[in-house]
């Protein structure tokens, strides 16, 4: 049996050239090798899951393919690369080799490796690092640019880095949709020639596609078994992901920032970091690659990735701009009453001159519309202390409208075109203001500073982008540098959220843009959360929080329970199964609770106390997906194991009702099979338990077996709907 390095380490075996290093970065279970020769491009050898110093030692070299760790363009133009740029003189060409320079630094949770190359004609620089997190089994890779000319270079391409995939039945699994329909998975082969992944928003990026994806190297992808590489690209902005597929024996996948209309002016002196490509690789199929990247996520990639997320009520969908000092008191109650710890105010709240009745005023205006509040903050803050909950509100920094004093007074902060008249986006007055200015950075700043210093008691921050950049131009860039605005607003988004966090590093914050359109790990480490979509009806939630959750842990996804018809498609479902989909994630509500009957305000109250139980296990525990709903089985399933597998929480929803219709029983994962089971029933509405209710069966039975439960929920006949639905929590004895 082979021996697995435990230890994240940089290993230098001698080759079959004396002058070459082998050079091996690995974490706990993947190890990624890399042949470096002084005066040749570093070549890849090896990903996949952690090998021996003496099977490293004697790595076959690949064949038929370009293993080229950092390709440039220039001296083979036909292959796609991952850098190029023009000269101070023009020359479009670019060659890299490996300097002999190198460095390891030890870190908490690994090490840094960076490998120095050079052109061996023009004074060029690329830094290449490699960062591992050995016990997440996560491997970052990113690159430094660094012009040493004594001119300005222009970068016309400069992706992050590039993986070679050895070809054969190898599938691609990606992320596409829009607002209120997001991350719906994809699941293809990857065909011959070029599969690109592009997002041209400007300042969204995860509605109408992901800048994630997997490769399952042993044909369409199973959830727990299968050799399988996840790759996530850590950038808010506009980014490509392509995958260039030649004559050669290799797939060639490049991930980086999207150079259309951004070729950017490399300064002399002046250094260009790409943004960082997290891979991971599983031998236990997708679930098992997500798993790496929620532990990575939990630990190092979310804002208090350690604290529990709490129970809350959001106004939106409630009341929507109908904000008031009474509304919102009996909100306050209402949660409070059915065990809920947070209420959130959503949209409405301010504007002075312009009050916020609407979408097209206001935004920029962040002063109380004491017309609605006229106890402004201090009595918003005293309702929640009496109804013993924590207060949280909503604000769109990055936007103003045309109608709002901000815009009157600050015309210029806005992004527009030279010469043109700004395009407008949503309500047909909203403006996205220019993050690439520094008095822009410091105003939002302000905002943020200004309510949260004078009201301390503010627990929560919902923080949405709701349009995208839809005409190109800065009135702050030189006209020299118009290119770098994608690029710079995203610099300057950065910096505003170091800042805040800086300074504010315990209040929640949740990332919202029209929904789901800044799921990301660019900026996921300066907020707790995201909204996954404003689409809140429960059978399409199952789909897009089925996507989602391949690279994102149910910690981070906020999941609530809304009315119904539902407000964005209009299906009426069961409560329970609405409550059932809510506890999956982050629960929440969003819901106006005084049109709620006092049945079903018990429905929640239980379900409340209920998810307080198995909180730890869903917020923090290992995700099994078991059957997915893109299958087409007529449900879908999947389950969270706590660390220590004592506790699990498997969750069953139909996704169709049909006469004589025929399910598959679903076998569980992730369980000790030595252990014994106990099983209980939340949010039972049946008549009667189920025959498993209290029961104990050892994980082996469990995973092996399954468990039948009914097809529908055995509720009085006038309360039986098409809906069904079960979560088991399971405690081992």
């Amino acid at each position: 049996m082979k021996k697995i390095l435990f230890l994240a380490v940089l290993c230098f075996i001698a080759t079959a050239k004396a002058d070459a290093e082998r050079i091996a970065v690995t974490t706990r279970a993947n190890t990624l090798v890399i042949d470096a020769e002084k005066g040749q491009m570093p070549r890849y050898v090896y990903y996949g899951t952690a090998l021996s110093a003496g099977e490293i030692a004697h790595l076959q070299q690949p064949r038929e393919g370009r293993m080229d760790v950092y390709p440039a363009y220039g001296l083979n133009t036909p292959a796609a690369a991952a850098l190029a740029m023009r000269h101070a003189d023009g020359n479009l060409s670019t060659a890299l080799v490996y300097s002999g320079e190198k460095s390891v630094e030890t870190t908490s949770h690994g090490t840094i490796t960076r490998l120095t190359l050079k052109d061996t004609v023009y004074p060029v620089t690329v830094n290449l690092y490699f960062e591992t997190f050995t016990d997440e089994n996560i491997i970052t890779m990113w690159s430094e640019i660094v012009n040493g000319e004594k001119q300005t270079v222009t970068l016309t391409t400069f992706a992050s880095a590039m993986l070679p995939i050895r070809r054969g039945n190898v599938w691609m699994t990606s992320f596409y949709g829009s607002w209120a329909n997001e991350a719906r998975v994809c699941e293809e082969p990857i065909p011959a020639g070029e599969r690109q992944i592009v997002n041209k928003d400007g300042t969204r990026n995860a509605h109408t596609s992901h800048a994630e994806v997997m490769f399952s190297l042993d044909g369409k992808a199973q959830e727990n078994n299968g050799q399988v590489i996840g790759a996530a690209l850590c950038y808010s902005g506009n980014y490509r992901l392509k995958v260039c597929t030649d004559d050669t024996e290799y797939h060639y996948f490049f991930a980086g920032i999207n150079e259309d209309n951004s070729e950017y002016h490399l300064k002399k002196g002046e250094t260009f970091a790409t943004p960082k490509l997290a891979l991971s690789f599983s031998g236990d199929g997708l679930s098992g690659v997500s798993r790496n990247y929620h532990r990575w996520a939990r630990r190092y990639m979310l804002a208090n990735g350690d604290k529990e997320r709490q129970i809350l009520l959001n106004s939106w969908e409630g009341v929507y701009f109908d904000i008031n000092q009474q509304g919102m008191d009996q909100m306050m109650r209402d949660i409070a009453s059915m065990g809920g710890e947070l209420f959130v105010m959503d949209d409405g709240w301010f504007g002075d001159k312009y009050p916020r009745n609407k979408d097209t005023s206001s935004l920029g205006d962040w002063v109380v519309d004491k017309r609605k509040l006229p106890e402004g903050i201090d009595g918003l803050l005293r309702d929640a202390r009496k109804n013993g909950v924590k207060f949280g509100l909503w604000l769109e920094p990055e936007m103003t409208n045309t109608t709002s004093e901000l815009y009157e007074q600050h015309p210029d902060w806005v992004l527009k075109a030279p010469k043109r008249d700004a395009v407008q986006g949503r309500g047909g007055t909203q403006l996205v203001l220019d993050l690439t200015n520094p008095k822009v950075q410091d105003f939002c700043f302000s905002i943020f500073d200004r309510l949260l210093t004078t009201y301390p008691e503010i627990a929560y921050i919902k923080w949405d982008a709701n349009m995208p950049i839809l005409n190109h131009g800065s009135q702050y860039l030189p006209a020299a540098d118009q290119s770098h605005l994608y690029i710079e607003y995203h610099r300057g988004l950065e910096k505003l959220c170091q800042r805040i966090r800086a300074k504010f590093p315990h209040v929640t914050i949740q990332d919202c843009a029209s929904g789901g359109g800044r799921v990301n790990y660019g900026l996921l480490p300066y907020f707790d959360e995201f909204w996954v979509s404003d689409n809140t009806d429960a059978l399409q939630r199952i789909y897009m929080q089925w996507g989602t959750s391949y690279f994102f842990p149910a910690i981070a996804m906020a999941s609530h329970i809304s009315a119904t018809p539902n407000h964005t498609v209009f299906r009426t479902t069961a409560l329970k199964y609405r409550v059932d989909v809510a506890m999956s994630g982050r629960l929440g509500m969003e819901i106006q609770p005084k049109n709620m009957s006092e049945e079903e305000k018990e429905l929640c109250r239980k379900a409340i106390a209920e998810y307080k139980n198995i909180r730890p296990v869903v917020q923090f525990g290992d995700i099994y997906r078991l059957v997915s709903p893109y299958d087409r089985q007529g449900l879908a399933s999947l389950m969270y194991v706590s660390e220590t597998k004592d506790k699990a929480v498997w969750y069953w929803w139909k996704t169709e009702s049909m006469q004589n219709e025929h399910l598959p029983r679903v076998h569980m994962a992730g369980l000790d099979a030595k252990r014994m089971y106990r099983v209980k029933e939340l949010n039972r509405i049946d008549q009667k338990p189920l025959d498993c209710e209290g029961k104990t069966y050892s994980g082996a039975y469990l995973m092996a077996h399954g468990l039948e439960v009914p097809y529908r929920n055995e509720t009085e006949w006038h309360k039986r709907t098409d809906w069904a639905s079960r979560v088991l929590f399971l405690e081992a004895e």
